[in-house]
């Protein structure tokens, strides 16, 4: 029997909202409780801590990568999984927050690659911000992180949270919940048991070519041309 005993596992939980009283920052903290209830450490970030100026490539190659992307890079490999709440922009993922992306995918070795994510979004409308949150896998699963397949969106979320910031349907706080600690299991399975990690990876389909793989470690740095932002 493996008697081992593992540290606990931490996770960096991240509004895509820069507003303040905002639904999708409320959906962060209750994430955050969530994962801390479970016997695991949750630090609550904003994209609003990691102010970057919009990606220009001609402003990397004087300047280098931004302060705000180094510290979120930072953020990121202290880590073991990240937790995102973001609001749906027209359909879309926050300008702000593809950016932040963008100029953090720049650091070799890129902190997105095999990072376990769990999407979740809360918003006004009866889709809860759902198409935005399909939007913000494009660019995350592009740059390899494993992001696991059940999001959380809370539609008419000014109502559905309570004056305390709470789920106040059970029904819903249950879905909630259990979407969360389902997400931990899989974090600490591929955390501590290779074995399941291959399996996951192979699950989704996925087999890692060097010729092909455009996650790019610190041996294959993009070039100007694959930069993102306008061309």
């Amino acid at each position: 029997m493996n008697t081992a005993v593992h540290a606990p596992l931490t996770f960096l939980v991240l509004s895509g909202s820069r507003r303040s009283g905002s639904l999708n920052t409320r959906l962060a903290s209750l994430a955050r409780a969530a994962i801390e209830a479970a016997g695991a450490s949750a630090d609550l970030v904003s994209v609003k801590d990691f102010a970057v100026p919009d990606y220009d490539g001609d402003r990397e190659r004087s300047d280098g990568v931004p302060e705000g992307a180094e510290r979120f890079r930072e953020r990121l490999e202290q880590a073991h999984a990240l937790v995102v709440a973001s609001p749906e922009y027209n359909a879309s993922v926050p300008g702000v927050l593809k950016n932040l992306i963008d100029w953090t995918s720049r650091f070799r070795p890129q902190p997105f690659n095999e990072l376990q994510t769990l999407l979740m979004s809360a918003s006004p409308s009866m889709v809860g911000g759902n198409r935005g949150l399909w939007a913000l896998r494009v660019p995350l699963e592009h740059l390899g992180s494993r992001v696991y397949p059940d999001m959380f969106s809370l539609a008419s979320a000014h109502t559905a949270l309570d004056g305390d910031g709470r789920i106040a349907d059970p029904t819903l706080w249950g879905r909630f919940e259990a979407n969360v600690r389902n997400f931990m299991s899989l974090v600490e399975a591929t955390t501590h048991y290779p074995c399941v990690k291959q399996a996951w990876v192979e699950y989704l389909g996925e087999q890692p070519d060097p010729a092909t793989d455009r996650t790019q470690s610190a041996t294959h740095p993009v070039t100007a041309d694959q930069a993102p932002g306008p061309a």
